[in-house]
């Protein structure tokens, strides 16, 4: 006994302990509905497939595509674009990724699509082919100029070419969940968790988590409760009323970012009469550029999002943040002035102003009641007699896409990572496929016109030069009022860091350890 005793010891002493495993748990605000990563369009399932899958490219922090499966690509000309791929990546399940790869899951999007509630089908419009030239080269034709292909590609998960005919739903039960990307995908718990293992042969570097769970806690007092008692390592989401709690907590770190989502107004500019909108000859006064102005005008943004945002947003001006390809640096966010707003009052005609009532959500977005109330104040400020209806998501988008209303609050991601995937569903002349939320009905020709030009044109300078001349002249006709982007927030441990992301995704591998 004393021999195996002192051989016992001895061996303790010769070996050194394994490293305890690395884990890390991130509390979601919301829960991803399908393992399906071309199944639906939706913020929750978008960010946890970056965590299992690649697209031929990415797009970073900011949006702006980045090598990913593909490490470079060119065009031949206007319609045909070339992509050499990147060697030696592996799926998880150890097979070698090859252009197979990729033309079955560009291929499998459409199938994948049916019955969604928000299909990739967009994502592959523009595709007229993809095929392998060789193992290593995709060759993808186009139906004419698409200059956003890398933005629409970025969004399309490659799967093993053996997966393509994996349905939906065995996705939904754990079969075919194979990437390339820095995550395995262990176990699914709708509604409560996803776990997740480290990829040793992530083409991307090691990621530092052994293990990653992703737990959901819709309920915004209980994700800030977790974090501050531990149960997990970081949260997203923020809830604004938390926000200073959690700052002032001296073992938690918080990080914010401007998102691409803005807040905007729409004002009905189509109808002479509007439901919500009269002058005092029953008239509709929005549809006086005067008018618009004198809106935008009394709109204290710093205010709003200091006093009822907790400072978790950014004032704006225009459909994209500061930092985005096509962002106009000439426009700048319309400055408070309450007495220039009352004085275009009344030179449009309305010196005691008119009666308008604004409608908004209640329960979409972040203090969305509460920013229409503080509109509604300021509108009445200067003269206009505002009443103010909050409504259920579920019943206000739906009436206000059936023009019930005369001024309505919502809110619009910049998807693309450029002005267009906003400028266009906002503000082009209402149509079959155009303009399919353009609840106000705006519409210019010049707008249109040059928006229809840059979706066209493949040179990037000409392109962003296009996009800022669309951009300022639907600002300055106030097509829409831009109010602020949403802010993106994320507490965590001292200890650890995430840099934030524009398009609000919790991408574990971006998570490191101080």
């Amino acid at each position: 006994m004393k021999l195996l005793a002192v051989t016992a010891l001895a061996l303790s002493v010769a070996l050194p302990n394994p490293a305890p495993a690395k884990s890390l748990t991130i509390g979601l605000a919301a829960a991803a509905t399908s393992l399906d990563p071309q199944f639906y369009v939706i913020g929750p399932n978008s960010a946890l497939a970056r965590n299992i899958f690649d697209g031929l490219v990415n797009q970073d922090a900011h949006q702006k595509i980045q090598p990913a499966l593909a490490i470079s690509w060119s065009r031949t000309d206007d319609t045909t674009w070339d992509f050499k791929l990147r060697p030696g990546v592996k799926f998880h399940d150890g097979s070698p990724f090859t252009a197979n790869d990729v033309v079955a899951s560009i291929k499998r999007v459409p199938g994948a699509s049916k019955n969604s509630p928000s299909s990739f089908l967009p994502y592959v419009k523009a595709i007229k082919d993809v095929v392998a030239v060789d193992p290593m080269t995709v060759r993808i034709t186009t139906n004419g100029p698409a200059p956003l292909l890398l933005n629409d590609l970025s969004r399309i998960a490659i799967l093993p070419a053996s997966d393509a005919t994996v349905t939906t739903e065995q996705m939904n039960q754990g079969k075919g969940v194979i990437g390339t990307g820095p995550f395995k995908f262990v176990s699914w718990v709708p509604e409560d968790q996803v776990v997740l293992a480290r990829n040793d042969a992530y083409w991307g570097g090691k990621p530092a988590w052994d293990k990653v769970t992703l737990r959901v806690f819709k309920n915004d007092s209980a994700r800030t409760a977790a974090m501050l008692s531990g149960d997990v390592d970081m949260i997203e989401d923020i809830p604004t009323t938390d926000t200073q709690r959690l700052r002032k907590d001296a073992q938690v770190s918080v990080v914010n970012m401007t998102s691409n989502r803005l807040m905007y107004l729409h004002m009905d500019q189509g109808r002479s009469t509007s439901p919500f909108a009269k002058g005092p000859d029953g008239s509709n006064p929005l549809l006086k550029r005067d008018v618009r102005e004198a809106l935008s005008l009394s709109i204290d943004r710093a205010a709003l999002v200091q006093r009822i945002m907790d400072g978790q947003g950014t004032p704006a001006g225009q459909v994209v943040p500061d930092g985005y390809f096509g962002q106009d640096p000439t426009l700048k966010v319309p400055a408070y002035d309450a007495g220039k707003a009352k004085a275009l009052l009344a030179r449009a005609g309305y010196p005691h102003g008119f009666e308008l009532t604004l409608h908004a959500s209640n329960d979409r977005y972040p203090n969305d009641s509460k920013i229409a109330q503080a509109l509604g104040q300021l509108f009445s400020r200067i003269g206009i007699k505002t009443g103010v209806v909050t409504l259920p998501a579920s019943v206000y988008f739906s009436r206000a896409s059936k023009l019930e209303f005369s001024m309505i609050m919502g809110g619009a991601a910049v998807e693309t990572g450029e002005p267009s995937g906003v400028l266009g569903p906002l503000l082009e002349t209402y149509g079959p496929g155009a303009g399919q939320g353009n609840r106000g009905r705006y519409s210019s020709p010049a707008f249109d016109a040059a928006l229809k030009e840059a979706r066209h044109t493949l040179d990037e300078g000409a392109r962003e030069a296009l996009l800022r001349k669309a951009t300022e002249i639907a600002m300055h006709d106030v097509g829409i009022i831009p109010l602020f982007f949403l802010d993106n927030t994320w507490a965590m441990k001292k200890g650890l860091s995430y840099p934030g992301r524009s398009d609000g995704y919790t991408l574990a591998f971006d998570v490191k350890a101080k």
